[in-house]
C-alpha cells in the first residue's frame, strides 16, 4: 500500500483482497464459536460460555426423574493421576484430554465412542517434576475448525478437528526456568490466550494472546515488573486509581520479622495513582537484580469475556518464594484480578485481592460474568477464603464477604479501598510457625470452578474446610529447582470436615445454603435450567443437588476420585451428564505419589491421608457418562 495514501485516508478504507478474507474467516470462526456456545447440545468452551457460568438450559434430565439415572457410558484414558478440568463437545465429537503426557482422544458418539482419532504429544517425562501440584491439565479449547491443547511443557498445540492432524505449535514457556502449563487454553475472537505455571519455581508468569490461524504472537503481558511489561495503559483504574497505591499498609513492629504486622491505611493515607507498580511494591531483592523478576504471579485459571465490553477477566497467582520476609511490598500485580482490551492485551482495570500474601493465596481462581439490577458484574471466589462482586465495566468493589465464618487471616475488607483488614495474630514470618491460619493454602476454593444460575440468580461453590499450621524458611532461587520458602501442614477446620459445597448470593455477599462434604469437594459445579447442581467429590462421588435447598437427590460412586468439572450435552435427543474422574491436584498429588510425612505434597500428605481408604493410588482416569 502507498504509505502517503495510507497516512492520508487511513488503512481502514482499503483492504486488500488477503486481507478482506483473513477478517471475514476470522469473523466466521468467531460467530461459528459463540453459536456452539448457545446451543446448548455442545460443550465447546472450558466452562460452557465466556461467561465461565457453567451453566445449561438443557432440562430433561429434572428433579421428578434424576434419581433415575444410570451409566451410559465410560470410557478410560489409559492415564493415571489427576484429571482435572473437562472434555469438551462439538457436533456429535466428544474429544477428551488426559493428565500428562496430555493425550487426547476424539469419540465419535454417533458410532458407540468410537476413537475417530488420537494424539499423543512427546514429552519430556522429567517435566513432571515441574508440576507442583499433580500431573494434571485442565482441558482443550476449539474455535476456527481446530483443536488446541496447552501441553505441560509449554508447548501450544493446534490440531485440525476432524482429522487430529498438527497445524502450528507455539513455545509458551521455558522449563529451563521452571515454568510449565496446566491451564485450558481459551479462544476468544481470533486468538488463543494462554498463561503460565510455575509460581514454586520463582518464575515470572504471563498472560499471551497467539493468532488462531498460525500461532503467531499478538501480545504478551507480564503479571509483574514495569507498566510497560504489564501492558498497564495511561486510563488504567480511572475510575479506583485506589487500586494503583504505593501501599495499602503501615508496618508495625517492624512488619516483616517475627512479631510484626500490617495496618491497612485509611484511603485519605494512600498515596496513588503510581505508575511501576509492579517494581516499585517489590521491595528487597531476591534473586537477581529486583524481587518481581522472580515475582511468580501464575495464570493457570479459567478466563472470562464480555464481547460488548470487549474486556477479559482472569486472576494472577501467588508471588515467587512463601516467605513474604524477604519480600516486603504489596507485591503487585500478584494475587490480581485484571480486566484486559482482548485486542491489545492492554489493562482497564485491576485490583489485587491479597497484596502481600503470607499464605499462597494464590488468586487465579475463574471469575464468573453476570448481569443483575442493571449492572455488568463480575463474582469472584478467591483462595483468601473472600467472594467478591465487581462492577466489571470498571473494577468498582461492591461486595466483599468471607464465604465461610472460619476465615482468620483478615477480618474484613474495607470497601472503600478493597484492603484485606488483617489480624496480625495469623501473620507469617521466616522461622515462626503460625498456628491454626484458615484456610490453608488451599483456600477456602481452589481450581475448582463455581457455576451460576441466571434463573435462580444463585452461584454454586465447591470449597475446601481446611487449616493449616504456616513455617516460612531462608530458601536460595536457583534456577529450574524449587523455590518454595515454606513448609506447612493442614487439617479439617471447625466443621471437623475438609470441604463443604454452597449456594451464594453474590448481591447479597450471604450463602443461601451449605452441605457438608467429608473431603475437599473437588469437581467443578454444573447448574442446569431444571435447577439441578453437578459436583463430583474426592471419595469417588457424583452427586446431583436441588439447586434452590442443596438437598441430595442422586449420587453414582464412580472408579477414582473426582477433580474434573461436570458438563452436559445432548445427542439424539437425550440429555447427558459426564465428568472425568481420576483423583489427583494438589488434595491428591501426596496419595498419587506414596508420600507419608505429614508435610509432604505441601502439607497435602497429612492433610488428605485418609483418601487412600476410598481410591487406589495412582488414580486412574475416564470420562463417565450418565443418562436416564
Amino acid at each position: 500500500m502507498n504509505h502517503k495514501f495510507k497516512r492520508k485516508f487511513g488503512v481502514g478504507l482499503i483492504l486488500s483482497a488477503g486481507l478482506l478474507t483473513a477478517l471475514s474467516t476470522t469473523a466466521f470462526a468467531a460467530d461459528e464459536l459463540s453459536k456452539l456456545m448457545q446451543d446448548d447440545n455442545q460443550w465447546a468452551h472450558p466452562r460452557k460460555d465466556y461467561s465461565n457460568t457453567g451453566y445449561s438450559k438443557l432440562n430433561q434430565i429434572n428433579k421428578g426423574n434424576v434419581k433415575n439415572l444410570k451409566l451410559a457410558w465410560t470410557f478410560a484414558t489409559g492415564v493415571n493421576r489427576g484429571h482435572e478440568g473437562a472434555p469438551l463437545v462439538i457436533n456429535d465429537i466428544m474429544y477428551v484430554h488426559t493428565a500428562f503426557p496430555n493425550n487426547i482422544y476424539a469419540l465419535d458418539l454417533n458410532d458407540n465412542q468410537k476413537i475417530l482419532w488420537s494424539y499423543f504429544p512427546k514429552q519430556d517425562p522429567s517435566i513432571q517434576a515441574l508440576l507442583c501440584c499433580d500431573n494434571v491439565n485442565r482441558g482443550l479449547g476449539y474455535g476456527d475448525g481446530k483443536i488446541f491443547l496447552q501441553q505441560n511443557d509449554g508447548k501450544l498445540v493446534a490440531l485440525d478437528a476432524k482429522t487430529g492432524k498438527k497445524i502450528w505449535d507455539v513455545q509458551v514457556t521455558d522449563t529451563r526456568v521452571g515454568e510449565s502449563n496446566t491451564n485450558a487454553p481459551h479462544v476468544i475472537k481470533d486468538k488463543v490466550i494462554t498463561g503460565c505455571s510455575g509460581g514454586e519455581y520463582g518464575v515470572r508468569c504471563h498472560i499471551t494472546a497467539y493468532n488462531i490461524k498460525d500461532g503467531a504472537l499478538i501480545w504478551r503481558a507480564y503479571s509483574t515488573g514495569s507498566d510497560k511489561d504489564v501492558l498497564i495503559g495511561a486510563d488504567f483504574n480511572k475510575d479506583n486509581p485506589h487500586y494503583s497505591a504505593l501501599s495499602l499498609y503501615e508496618d508495625v513492629n517492624g512488619g516483616n520479622k517475627v512479631g510484626g504486622s500490617f495496618n491497612a491505611l485509611p484511603k485519605d493515607k494512600l498515596k496513588f495513582p503510581e505508575t511501576d507498580l509492579g517494581i516499585k511494591t517489590w521491595l528487597k531483592p531476591q534473586a537477581r537484580k529486583d524481587g518481581y523478576q522472580n515475582g511468580g504471579g501464575a495464570t493457570w485459571g479459567w478466563y472470562s469475556y464480555d464481547p460488548k465490553l470487549n474486556l477479559m477477566y482472569y486472576g494472577t497467582g501467588n508471588p515467587g518464594v512463601w516467605n513474604p520476609d524477604v519480600r516486603p511490598g504489596d507485591n503487585k500485580w500478584s494475587m490480581t484480578i485484571f480486566a484486559r482490551d482482548v485486542d491489545t492485551g492492554v489493562a482497564k482495570w485491576g485490583y489485587q485481592m491479597t497484596p502481600h500474601d503470607e499464605w499462597d493465596y494464590d488468586g487465579m481462581n475463574e471469575t464468573i460474568l453476570w448481569d443483575a439490577k442493571g449492572k455488568k458484574l463480575a463474582t469472584h471466589f478467591d483462595r483468601n477464603g473472600f467472594a467478591y462482586t465487581f462492577d466489571r465495566a470498571n473494577g468498582s468493589l461492591m461486595v466483599a464477604e468471607k464465604m465461610q465464618p472460619f476465615v482468620n487471616w483478615a477480618k474484613s475488607i474495607d470497601l472503600k479501598t478493597g484492603t484485606p483488614i488483617k489480624d496480625a495474630a495469623y501473620s507469617t514470618h521466616q522461622d515462626y510457625n503460625a498456628q491454626g491460619i484458615c484456610p490453608s493454602a488451599l483456600g477456602v476454593k481452589d481450581e475448582q470452578p463455581a457455576a451460576f444460575s441466571p434463573k435462580t440468580g444463585l452461584f454454586y461453590v465447591p470449597m475446601n474446610h481446611v487449616c493449616m499450621t504456616y513455617e516460612p524458611v531462608e530458601s536460595k532461587y536457583i534456577a529450574g529447582q524449587p523455590w518454595v520458602g515454606s513448609t506447612l501442614t493442614m487439617f479439617a477446620g471447625p466443621d471437623g470436615v475438609m470441604g463443604g459445597f454452597m449456594a451464594w448470593d453474590g448481591l447479597k455477599g450471604k450463602q443461601a445454603w451449605y452441605n457438608k462434604e467429608k473431603f475437599s469437594a473437588w469437581g467443578g459445579a454444573l447448574v442446569t435450567s431444571s435447577n439441578l447442581v453437578f459436583y463430583g467429590t474426592l471419595d469417588r462421588w457424583m452427586k446431583a443437588v436441588d439447586a434452590n435447598t442443596g438437598k441430595e437427590l442422586w449420587k453414582f460412586q464412580v472408579g477414582s476420585g473426582v477433580v474434573g468439572n461436570a458438563i452436559t450435552y445432548g445427542h439424539k435427543g437425550k440429555q447427558y451428564v459426564g465428568v472425568l474422574s481420576g483423583i489427583g491436584g494438589w488434595a491428591g498429588v501426596a496419595m498419587n505419589l506414596g508420600l507419608t510425612n505429614e508435610t509432604d505434597g505441601l502439607g497435602a500428605a497429612g492433610g488428605y491421608k485418609e483418601l487412600v481408604k476410598y481410591n487406589a493410588a495412582p488414580g486412574g482416569g475416564a470420562m463417565n457418562v450418565f443418562s436416564l
